[in-house]
């Protein structure tokens, strides 16, 4: 199972958009904590401008996935994924 953190904020439509399209995922079983930047200060102050992030918890501690496009598709999401969380 990957286990992943979406940091987002409430009203944010790209941030909307990348849950929907990770509940979609059926090639690999997910975990996904999402974390709300406006509920701690430094969350807020490191990705107010960059959400939606999403990291993976990977056997040497949270590890960055590259930015998709809003337009990625859920197949493309799913290649990512597989790609970069071994």
């Amino acid at each position: 199972m990957i286990r992943l953190v979406l940091y987002s904020k409430p009203g944010c439509h790209l941030c909307e958009g990348l849950r929907e399209k990770l509940e979609q995922v059926t090639a690999v079983a997910l975990a996904l904590e999402e974390r709300d930047i406006t509920q701690q200060p430094d969350w807020f102050e490191v990705y107010q401008y960059e959400i939606p992030v999403l990291y993976w918890h990977s056997p040497q501690g949270l590890q960055q996935l590259p930015r998709l496009s809003p337009r990625a598709s859920v197949a493309r999401l799913e290649q990512l994924l597989m790609t970069h969380c071994d």
